[in-house]
């Protein structure tokens, strides 16, 4: 066994597992390797809640008897692997980053993802950290304060996936689970510079349901696109906890990977059609990242998909659905939260049922337009975000003109509305050496699709930017 333990934690779940099999290293050398640089990360960038070394190298033990034995539990036996501390995990506290949540439990019940990974045989390292109930694009709170950006800790790591996306871009597990509402795995996967996905709505099963309603997925946050299939895989599996799961998936999405993108129609829209001020930077980078993907055979023209910005329905669906979060709070509970998403709670405490039916028929027309879009183009490409990581601790940034942090991320929430598929894939930096991505939206349920187009970028070399600085 020759690979250094520090090798390990930049190794990919493809490449660990491959190493497992061939008895190169164990799951428990990798295991000390990701914890390792769990808790340097979580020095540099707060990005845990809580790092669980003690049952981490338990499991992982018990991984590497089963890989001595040839019988692995699954396609990710022995991987390291964080939680979004949103999501429940069996006999782990999910605080949820509020100070109104008890810490006590029980903490009986893994949610479905979690479950398929834990039958797999995935190492847990810890939780992630999160805005207060995930309510907004960055991710600070009042109970695990502020999360930085691996490439630079005074720039926010986006939100409110902010600490799995920190964890995985400095080595503490290659796979992490977040959630995505209106942008929130591939906003801090872009500000990071890693792969995130939002697959379409019920290929991940959820439980238990989201108050936000049916903007809200689960998504794998990884080093690449094929780790990112590999997971899909997976956590895809049904559950009848969640009554909106899709049926199985017709194949695997880690075999798909392969076919090409040749012929591919790829409509490359550098603002959605509206008036957005794309850095030139981020511009010129997502570009040339559709420029290789013309390169690979697909047929690009730039093309809008003809739609209005739909923020204000998505605004009455998403501060209804924080609303609903703290309804049952007593007046003392309630001083205890973010200022912020107090604002927001009360803003939609006012809205009425006429109001947030009128919502869901845009949300209804959104969708009818873009699937009348994809009958023309096969992927939309987009920038991910218009600029890159600002100032950490604040919501949005400083001299934006921006009240809301749905100001500066306008190409993520719109398909939320709509349940696509949409990923973000590292493309460059900017001049301050901070992450730039692209953004790929499918048709619903096309999501091998989208996964494909992006494992084409890696393999051509077009994801390749520098790695974060050692925490």
């Amino acid at each position: 066994m020759t690979t250094e333990p520090t090798h390990l934690a930049d190794l990919t779940a493809t490449r660990l597992t491959a190493g497992y099999a061939a008895g190169a290293f164990s799951p428990v050398e990798a295991a000390r390797a990701a914890l390792e640089r769990a808790e340097a990360a979580q020095a540099t960038t707060n990005c845990f809640t809580r790092i669980d070394a003690e049952p981490a190298l338990a499991a992982a033990g018990e991984s590497a008897e089963r890989w001595r034995r040839g019988t692995p539990a699954g396609p990710l036996d022995g991987v390291p692997v964080t939680v979004k501390d949103l999501i429940l995990t069996r006999g782990t506290p999910t605080l949820r980053g509020s100070r109104t949540v008890r810490a006590e439990g029980p903490w009986e019940e893994d949610a479905p993802s979690v479950a398929r990974l834990r039958e797999s045989g995935a190492v847990f390292l810890g939780k992630t950290t999160t805005p207060e109930f995930g309510w907004k694009g960055v991710t600070d709170s009042p109970r695990h304060g502020v999360t930085g950006n691996p490439y630079d800790p005074r720039r926010t790591s986006g939100g409110s996936s902010g600490g799995s996306a920190a964890a995985v871009a400095l080595g503490a597990g290659p796979l992490s689970l977040g959630t995505d509402g209106g942008g929130s795995v591939r906003i801090p996967a872009s500000f990071c510079g890693i792969f995130a996905l939002k697959a379409t709505y019920g290929r991940v099963p959820l439980y238990p349901a989201s108050p936000f309603g049916t903007l809200a997925h689960v998504g794998p946050m990884t080093r690449d696109a094929a780790d990112a299939a590999l997971m899909l895989d997976v956590i895809g599996g049904a559950d009848w906890r969640d009554w909106s799961q899709l049926g199985p998936a017709t194949g695997s999405f880690r075999a798909a990977l392969t076919d090409p993108v040749a012929g591919l129609r790829v409509a490359y829209s550098p603002s959605l059609g509206w008036d957005v001020p794309v850095a030139p930077e981020v511009a010129a980078a997502v570009r040339s990242a559709v420029e290789v993907l013309a390169k690979l055979g697909a047929h690009v023209e730039e093309a809008d998909p003809g739609i209005a910005d739909p923020v204000s329905a998505f605004h009455v669906l998403w501060f209804s659905g924080a609303a609903r979060v703290v309804e049952h709070l007593d007046e003392a509970d309630r001083a205890l939260l973010d200022p912020g998403l107090a604002e927001i709670v009360a803003q939609g405490a006012g809205y009425s049922a006429l109001d947030y039916l009128a919502a869901v028929d845009t949300r209804m027309a959104l969708g009818q337009a873009m699937g009348r879009f994809h009958d023309t183009y096969d992927l939309l490409v987009t920038p991910t975000e218009p600029i890159t990581a600002f100032e950490a601790g604040v919501e949005v940034p400083a001299g934006s003109g921006h009240t809301r942090w749905t100001g500066w991320t306008p190409f993520t929430y719109p398909f939320n509305m709509t349940q696509q598929p949409a990923a973000t894939v590292p493309c460059g930096v900017d001049g301050d050496g901070l992450p730039i991505g692209v953004q790929l939206v499918g048709a619903r349920h096309a999501d091998a699709l989208v996964l494909r187009a992006a494992h084409a970028l890696y393999e051509a070399g077009a994801a390749a930017i520098p790695a974060p600085p050692a925490p």
